[in-house]
């Protein structure tokens, strides 16, 4: 049953609205999350988490935050 006007949204109501929204986006989120704004921001991210991790960290393991910053780029890349 559908909620009356004023009556809040169920939670069930919620997830399927997202779902078919989703379903009717699909093709345009996906060029979104591979353009090159996302990749963007996907880098500025991790900078700033390697950046904050270098600082709380001992100097002699930037180099292992670094390889673990691209390694994470590539993932979120793919």
């Amino acid at each position: 049953m559908a909620p009356e006007k004023g009556d809040p949204m169920g939670f069930d109501d919620i997830v399927n609205k997202g779902k078919e929204l989703f379903e009717q986006n699909k093709e345009r989120i996906d060029d979104a999350l591979h353009s090159e704004q996302a990749e963007s921001i996907s880098d500025k991210v991790l900078d700033g988490a390697a950046d904050l991790a270098k600082k709380v960290a001992p100097d002699s393991v930037d180099g292992k935050i670094d390889e673990l910053r691209d390694k994470a780029d590539g993932a979120i890349g793919q």
